[in-house]
């Protein structure tokens, strides 16, 4: 067993896990942190998209074992209890960008990163910052214009 103290949602966490855990199951299994999705399991879908020390990273491919004590861990849960975060969900429910809603974890998480690392966006920015998160249902469309109405821009 592997033991850490990470950061996470702004609350310290002792955290034991085995030494080939991702990421995506400690939170889940481990914290209850449901909130993150695994997807894929491959890297490839988003769902499980976390904010690590200020980059946004995918939990199913993140080795535990490799964050070491301190480590900052942003998930979903920690998102929506912000000001930034309420006003992406805000913005997704009025755009209709929510239908299965498997993918909204992930699209919130790249989407709060975006609007908190880029003040001046456009749709080609907003394209490029999703680009790693798949959604079966929506088409994008809506997705585009939620968060082009979070930013302001809309």
């Amino acid at each position: 067993m592997i033991k850490r103290k990470w950061q996470i949602n702004g609350k310290v966490h002792n955290i034991q896990f085995e030494e080939e855990s991702r990421l995506l199951d400690v939170l889940r299994d481990r914290l209850g942190l449901t909130g993150t999705k695994e997807g894929c399991g491959e890297g490839e879908c988003g769902a499980c998209s976390v904010i690590i020390d200020g980059e946004l990273k995918l939990g199913c491919l993140q080795l535990a074992a490799v964050l070491s004590d301190g480590t900052d861990i942003l998930t979903i849960e920690g998102v929506e209890k912000t000001a930034l975060g309420k006003r992406i969900q805000k913005s997704f429910l009025e755009s209709n960008a929510v239908q299965c809603g498997f993918c909204t974890p992930g699209m919130v998480m790249a989407t709060y990163y975006l609007l908190s690392n880029n003040k001046n966006i456009d749709r080609r920015t907003i394209k490029t910052a999703l680009s790693g998160n798949l959604c079966r249902c929506t088409g994008y469309r809506s997705i585009f214009e939620a968060v082009e109405l979070a930013s302001g821009r809309k």
